[in-house]
């Protein structure tokens, strides 16, 4: 596990998310930080585009104004790692969600 990569997790219901944890938390905690992935798309600084050339089955954005920390036990399987331009981009939104540009 990695510091954006995308896992469906079984929550509520089975769902991608992007892990945004630490890479050096994965070994060590029980709870992971990660940004769900929606359908939804608004087309917000906090969202960041994904699809099926992230491995995911139709157009989507990770979400970072709704941010959550997880079990990691509920992390089933691993989709893909985002690329480094989709990291920067994941970087930037998770910035400005928190506001830490200011």
């Amino acid at each position: 596990m990695k510091r954006g990569e995308i896992w469906w997790a079984d929550l509520e219901k089975r769902r991608p998310v992007v892990l945004l944890s630490r890479d050096e938390a994965y070994e060590i905690r029980g709870l992971i930080t990660v940004a769900p992935v929606t359908t939804r798309v608004r087309n917000l600084s906090v969202e960041i585009h994904l699809g099926k050339s992230e491995g995911l089955p139709k157009p989507c954005v990770a979400n970072l104004d709704t941010i959550t920390t997880i079990p990691k036990r509920a992390l089933v399987e691993r989709i893909a790692a985002l690329p480094g331009k989709k990291l920067e981009a994941l970087n930037d939104a998770l910035r400005f969600a928190l506001g830490l540009d200011e």
